[in-house]
């Protein structure tokens, strides 16, 4: 079973959990914060999911492309920039497990917790570096390094989080530069003495020009 097809079946209900909206919306408000984006950019959004971020940057940018693995997934952003009328989202299938990846170069490149979901960590961010116009801007939302218990099922899962020194290297082997991070969001799991905190974080990164 493909990443995608796994998400396909979880795509009607994705946005009924309240922490996934307000996830999307803290990285969301960190990327704005952090970079600024104009009305002269085109920005793309790796790993969309059901464009609970792409939405949220829409407004600030001149366009953005959603591209996702997952067809279920699309079809909720689809249903979304019908309902909403916007006429600058763009949605794109692809399938990285065919060695497919998104066509185009854009200002500015987001991904949010898809990090963790993808065995090859180095491929992904020399893609990221092609996919982003000279001095374009990297946004990587993702899980700091955890013990293993975020996820209830692990199918699909590379990563237990990510060490942001280790991804800060990839980046700048990779050639980005002005390499930075923030820690965007915590979420919170589990109720009483159960309760777990899972920092979020932000790490933003230039392409050279």
């Amino acid at each position: 079973m493909t990443a995608g097809s796994t998400f396909d079946g979880r795509a009607i209900t994705w946005d009924d959990e309240p922490r996934r909206t307000e996830l999307a919306r803290k990285v969301a408000d960190a990327v704005i914060e952090g970079v600024r984006p104009t009305s002269a950019m085109d920005a793309l959004d790796y790993g969309c999911g059901t464009g609970l971020v792409t939405m949220l940057l829409q407004p600030h940018v001149r366009s953005i492309t959603g591209v996702d693995s997952s067809k279920g997934m699309l079809e909720v952003l689809a249903r979304k920039i019908s309902e909403t009328g916007v006429g600058n989202v763009h949605q794109v299938w692809f399938d990285p497990e065919r060695g497919e990846c998104p066509a185009g170069q854009y200002h500015l490149v987001v991904s949010s917790m898809t990090l963790h979901h993808v065995a090859d960590l180095p491929a992904l961010v020399q893609l990221f570096h092609d996919l982003l116009l000279p001095g374009g801007t990297l946004c990587l939302a993702d899980l700091d390094r955890e013990d293993g218990t975020f996820h209830d099922d692990h199918a699909g899962v590379f990563h237990m989080g990510l060490e942001r020194g280790y991804l800060a290297g990839l980046l700048e082997q990779a050639g980005f530069s002005g390499v930075s991070d923030t820690t965007a969001a915590v979420i919170r799991k589990g109720a009483g003495d159960a309760s777990r905190e899972y920092p979020v974080f932000l790490i933003t990164a230039r392409r050279a020009k």
